[in-house]
C-alpha cells in the first residue's frame, strides 16, 4: 500500500499443459498447500488460472458499513464484484464493529461472492487498538523485540498469539457458516512501511507469517481458509527472501502501488515464486485494463482498494466498465465455486443486471435499471412523450437471437428493436407498428451485438412507455 497516508489509494485441478501464459517461465505443479485437501475455492482458482479473472473491490473503514465501496462499483458498472474484501482493522470504532464486517462476509459468500480478508493489526507491544502512526501500524520493533516475537513462549510471542486470539472467534464463525475466505495476513511484508514488514530472511517477516499460520491452523483448528502470501511491487528482485514455507500458502499475490499496473517483469517474478500455485493482484489502485489481463492471463483475481476506484488519477468510469464487461472477467453471478466457467454463457437473459441507459425516466424510482433487474414487480417508465428509447450494454459482442418485452399498461404503439456493436451505428432487426402491450416475445436471425435497443417512436397512451422487464436472449 502507499505509505503516504492511510486513505489510500470452485472443484477441478487444471492441467498445467493447458495453462496459457505470455511470459516464458518454469512452472511446476505445487507439492504443498496450506488449505485443507479438497478445498473448493483453491481448486476453482486453479481451474480459472490462465482463463478468467475475478473482479474484486475492497471495503475498508468504517466496518460499520462494510459494503461502502462495493456499492460504488455496482453504481459504476451495474455489476457486483466477484470478490468482496474486508479488514479487521485497528481503530477502536472499527474493532468494535468487527461483527458487522463478519456478518457481511457471510452474506457475501452466501450471495455468490468470494470473500477476501486482510488485517492491519496493532503491534503486540501495544493494546488491541491503535492508530495509523508510529505508535501503531507505522511503528517498528527493535531487533531484540523482533527476536523475542518469533521465539516460542516468549512474552512478545505470547502477546502476538493473544492478538491473534482477538479474531479467532470471528474466523470460527466463518468456518461454522461454511465460508472459505482468502486470508492475507502479514501483507506487503517486503516493504518496511509497517511494523511487521521489511525484514528479509528466514527469521524475518516471513517467520511471523509462518508462526501465524501454525497457530491459527494447527493450534486453533481454522482449516477453512485459503492462505494468501503477499508482497508489494518494490525491489521485486529480492521478493524471494520473503517467501514462506510452501505448506503455509496457497496463493502468491502482489499489491501494485509503485506502478499503475503490474509490469511484465512483476508478472514473471510472481509466477516463478508461486511455483505453480495461483497468483493474484491482491491490491491495486487502478483497475487492471483488459490488455493487461490478456497479456498477463494468470492473475486469478484483482481487488481495487476502496475509494481509489473513483480517484481520477487512477480510474475513470469508462475504464472500470471496460474491465468489468470484458469476457475474461467474472463478476458475481457469472461463476460458482465448484462449477467450471464457460467462455460462452448459457442461453438466457443476457440483459440481466447489465448496464442500461434510457432517453428519460418518469421519476427517481422507475429507473432504467428496473427493466433489467429480473424483478417483474419493478419497472422503467419514461417521460410522458413520444420518441423514447432504452438500451442495454451486454459487455461484449454476443450472438443475440431475440428479446422479450414485458409491458406495463403504458406500452408502445410502435417500436423497433435495434442492435449495435459500437453504440454508434444501429441496425433495426425487428419492427412492430401495431403494438398491443402485454408480453412481446420477439425472435430474429442471430446477429452479433453488444448493445440492444428498444426504440419507441409512438406511445399508445397519454403516459410514456413502461417496461416491467427488457430481456435479451442469445449466447
Amino acid at each position: 500500500m502507499p505509505v503516504r497516508h492511510w486513505r489510500r489509494p470452485l472443484l477441478w485441478l487444471v492441467s498445467m499443459a493447458a495453462v496459457i501464459a505470455t511470459v516464458a517461465v518454469a512452472v511446476v505443479l505445487p507439492t504443498a498447500q496450506a488449505a485443507q485437501p479438497g478445498s473448493p475455492l483453491l481448486a476453482y482458482l486453479n481451474r480459472i488460472s490462465g482463463q478468467y479473472t475475478l473482479s474484486g473491490q475492497h471495503n475498508r473503514e468504517p466496518n460499520s458499513d462494510p459494503t461502502k465501496y462495493t456499492r460504488v462499483a455496482q453504481q459504476i458498472t451495474g455489476q457486483t464484484p466477484g470478490l468482496w474484501g474486508g479488514d479487521f482493522l485497528f481503530a477502536s470504532a472499527d474493532v468494535n464493529a468487527r461483527q458487522t464486517m463478519i456478518n457481511e462476509a457471510i452474506n457475501q459468500w452466501r450471495s455468490g461472492s468470494v470473500v477476501a480478508l486482510t488485517w492491519h493489526m496493532c503491534p503486540p507491544t501495544v493494546g488491541r487498538t491503535c492508530g495509523w502512526d508510529e505508535a501503531g501500524i507505522l511503528g517498528s520493533l527493535t531487533d531484540a523485540q523482533w527476536s523475542q516475537l518469533i521465539t516460542n513462549g516468549s512474552a512478545l510471542n505470547n502477546a502476538w498469539k493473544a492478538r491473534l486470539d482477538e479474531v479467532v472467534p470471528f474466523l470460527q464463525q466463518l468456518k461454522n457458516a461454511g465460508v472459505e475466505p482468502l486470508w492475507r495476513p502479514i501483507h506487503e511484508m517486503n516493504d518496511g512501511w509497517s511494523w511487521w514488514g521489511g525484514r528479509p530472511g528466514a527469521n524475518g517477516s516471513r517467520r511471523l507469517y509462518e508462526i501465524t499460520y501454525d497457530y491459527l491452523v494447527n493450534t486453533k483448528g481454522l482449516n477453512n481458509m485459503v492462505w494468501v502470501w503477499n508482497v508489494k511491487d518494490v525491489d521485486m528482485g529480492s521478493a524471494g527472501q520473503y517467501l514462506p514455507a510452501a505448506n503455509t500458502f496457497d496463493v502468491a499475490s502482489l499489491d501494485v502501488w509503485v506502478k499503475m499496473e503490474p509490469s511484465a517483469s512483476d508478472y514473471s517474478t510472481m509466477l516463478n515464486l508461486a511455483g505453480g500455485k495461483p497468483i493474484s493482484l491482491a491490491e491495486v489502485g487502478r483497475t487492471p485494463s483488459p490488455s493487461i489481463l490478456t497479456s498477463q492471463p494468470r492473475w486469478t483475481w484483482f481487488m481495487v482498494w476502496a475509494e481509489w476506484l473513483t480517484d481520477p488519477a487512477y480510474n475513470t468510469n469508462a475504464g472500470v466498465q471496460a474491465t468489468y464487461f470484458h469476457p475474461r472477467v467474472l463478476n458475481r453471478g457469472e461463476f460458482s465455486i465448484g462449477t467450471p466457467p464457460t467462455s460462452n454463457p448459457p442461453s438466457g437473459n443476457l440483459a440481466l443486471n447489465r448496464p442500461v441507459y434510457a432517453s428519460s425516466q418518469e421519476n427517481s424510482t422507475n429507473t432504467a435499471a428496473r427493466a433489467v433487474d429480473g424483478n417483474t414487480g419493478t419497472r422503467w417508465s419514461s417521460a410522458w412523450a413520444d420518441q423514447q428509447w432504452i438500451y442495454v450494454d451486454l459487455g461484449a459482442n454476443r450472438s443475440v437471437t431475440g428479446v422479450t418485452l414485458r409491458w406495463e399498461a403504458a406500452y408502445a404503439a410502435q417500436y423497433q428493436i435495434q442492435t449495435s456493436t459500437n453504440n454508434s451505428t444501429w441496425t433495426t432487426v425487428h419492427s412492430d407498428y401495431n403494438g398491443n402491450g402485454g408480453t412481446d416475445t420477439v425472435n430474429f436471425t442471430a446477429t452479433t451485438a453488444r448493445y440492444v435497443k428498444l426504440y419507441a417512436p409512438l406511445r399508445a397512451t397519454q403516459y410514456g412507455v413502461s417496461l416491467w422487464e427488457f430481456e435479451v436472449r442469445g449466447s
